[in-house]
Protein backbone atom coordinates (compact mmCIF):
# COMPACT_ATOMS: atom_id res chain seq x y z
CA UNK A 1 0.00 0.00 0.00
CA UNK A 2 1.21 3.20 -0.64
CA UNK A 3 1.11 6.57 1.55
CA UNK A 4 -1.46 8.20 -0.92
CA UNK A 5 -3.84 5.69 -0.19
CA UNK A 6 -6.59 6.41 2.07
CA UNK A 7 -7.03 3.87 4.28
CA UNK A 8 -9.75 1.32 3.65
CA UNK A 9 -13.14 1.66 5.59
CA UNK A 10 -14.65 -1.29 7.03
CA UNK A 11 -17.11 -3.77 5.25
CA UNK A 12 -20.40 -3.61 6.25
CA UNK A 13 -23.56 -6.02 4.87
CA UNK A 14 -24.21 -3.70 1.79
CA UNK A 15 -21.19 -4.79 0.41
CA UNK A 16 -21.44 -7.92 -1.35
CA UNK A 17 -19.47 -10.56 -3.17
CA UNK A 18 -19.13 -9.63 -6.90
CA UNK A 19 -19.05 -13.16 -8.17
CA UNK A 20 -22.20 -14.74 -5.49
CA UNK A 21 -23.95 -11.59 -4.25
CA UNK A 22 -23.08 -13.14 -0.45
CA UNK A 23 -21.66 -11.06 2.30
CA UNK A 24 -18.67 -9.82 1.36
CA UNK A 25 -15.74 -10.13 3.71
CA UNK A 26 -12.57 -9.61 1.44
CA UNK A 27 -11.87 -6.56 -0.67
CA UNK A 28 -9.17 -6.70 -3.10
CA UNK A 29 -7.70 -3.31 -4.43
CA UNK A 30 -6.33 -3.62 -8.24
CA UNK A 31 -3.76 -1.23 -9.70
CA UNK A 32 -5.89 1.35 -11.31
CA UNK A 33 -7.72 1.85 -7.92
CA UNK A 34 -10.18 -0.70 -9.34
CA UNK A 35 -11.59 -2.75 -6.24
CA UNK A 36 -13.36 -6.28 -6.28
CA UNK A 37 -15.88 -7.56 -3.35
CA UNK A 38 -15.79 -11.37 -2.34
CA UNK A 39 -17.31 -13.83 0.11
CA UNK A 40 -15.16 -15.78 2.29
CA UNK A 41 -15.35 -19.05 -0.04
CA UNK A 42 -14.84 -16.80 -3.34
CA UNK A 43 -11.94 -14.97 -1.64
CA UNK A 44 -9.99 -18.60 -0.69
CA UNK A 45 -11.14 -19.85 -4.51
CA UNK A 46 -9.53 -17.36 -5.75
CA UNK A 47 -6.99 -15.68 -3.59
CA UNK A 48 -3.47 -17.08 -4.92
CA UNK A 49 -4.26 -15.11 -8.07
CA UNK A 50 -5.45 -12.19 -6.15
CA UNK A 51 -2.33 -12.11 -4.67
CA UNK A 52 -0.29 -11.71 -7.28
CA UNK A 53 -2.02 -8.69 -8.60
CA UNK A 54 -3.42 -6.79 -5.83
CA UNK A 55 -2.39 -3.91 -4.49
CA UNK A 56 -4.40 -4.41 -1.62
CA UNK A 57 -6.44 -6.81 0.26
CA UNK A 58 -8.83 -6.08 3.21
CA UNK A 59 -9.17 -9.65 4.75
CA UNK A 60 -12.14 -9.91 7.21
CA UNK A 61 -12.82 -13.09 7.34
CA UNK A 62 -11.64 -13.23 10.93
CA UNK A 63 -15.08 -12.09 12.04
CA UNK A 64 -16.63 -15.06 10.63
CA UNK A 65 -16.40 -17.84 13.54
CA UNK A 66 -17.50 -21.31 14.22
CA UNK A 67 -19.74 -20.97 17.50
Amino acid sequence: MTGAMAPSKPLNAMDLCDRCGAQAYVRVVLPGERVLLFCAHHARQHGDALAKIAVEIQDETGRLSTK
